[in-house]
């Protein structure tokens, strides 16, 4: 084959190395209008794509940090309604603490008024009793003491009247002399 390349150079009588011109012109030609297309056509394409992958990485990059940053606003914002909510319930419980305490205090003065109360109504009602008893016991001494002041003496002393103020007058010397006893 080298044999047939050299005789067909020799036969035309031109370098083999250089290429005809023809050749040469076409071949120029053809990468010009690859040259052209490529440069015209494809290199925008791809620059136009890498730009936007480029764009899409870095919007994607810039809007990660902007999540982020969101997340970690709305984190905060969580940390301090927490904390809000923690303040208020300590706030809620205190006031329920002064409210359970003042109602106790109520309760107790409640119940200590009505303790004074029922004790008051109790020395009333024995204060009653005690008078109703010694208002019995006055007529029953007095009819007693009657009665026996009739059997010593042998009369009768039947009137009522002059019963009455005999009894009463006797009482009221033993009252005093009680009365002056006591003191």
């Amino acid at each position: 084959m080298i044999k047939a390349a050299t005789l067909l150079a020799q036969e035309e009588g031109a370098n083999p190395l250089l290429p005809h011109t023809f050749e040469l012109v076409v071949g120029i030609f053809s990468f010009l209008v690859v040259l052209l297309v490529v440069g015209k056509i494809l290199v925008p394409r791809i620059q136009k794509t890498l730009g936007e992958r480029t764009d899409a990485i870095e919007g994607g990059i810039k809007r990660a940090e902007e999540a982020q940053a969101e997340a970690q606003n709305l984190q905060r914002q969580y940390a301090q309604q927490l904390e809000e909510a923690r303040r208020e319930a300590g706030r809620l419980r205190e006031e329920a603490r002064e409210q359970a305490a003042q109602i106790k205090a109520e309760l107790r003065e409640e119940a200590q008024a009505e303790a004074r109360r029922l004790v008051e109504a109790a020395h009333a009602q024995i204060e009653a009793d005690r008078a109703a008893a010694f208002a019995q016991l006055r007529t029953e001494v007095g009819r007693l003491s009657t009665e026996l002041a009739g059997r010593i003496v042998g009369e009768s002393l039947e009137d009522e009247v002059r019963q009455s103020r005999i009894v009463d007058r006797f009482l009221d010397e033993l009252e005093s002399s009680n009365a002056q006893a006591v003191r």
